[in-house]
């Protein structure tokens, strides 16, 4: 699997609700947005007509 590197900005109370969740969840954060991410694309049915970048 080639995997990518991603870099956001987000305002410091996402972040501490991020960090709060993956403390409740002894989850990391990066293991928390690859999983909503995820969850979009069952959100959007099937991602066939996502063209690869």
């Amino acid at each position: 699997m080639n995997q990518k590197q991603l870099c956001i900005r987000i305002p410091d109370h996402e972040l501490k609700i991020l960090d709060h969740y993956a403390r409740k969840t002894r989850r990391t954060k990066t293991d928390i947005v690859r999983e909503l991410i995820r969850s979009l694309e069952s959100k959007e049915g099937s991602m066939e007509n996502i063209e690869p970048s």
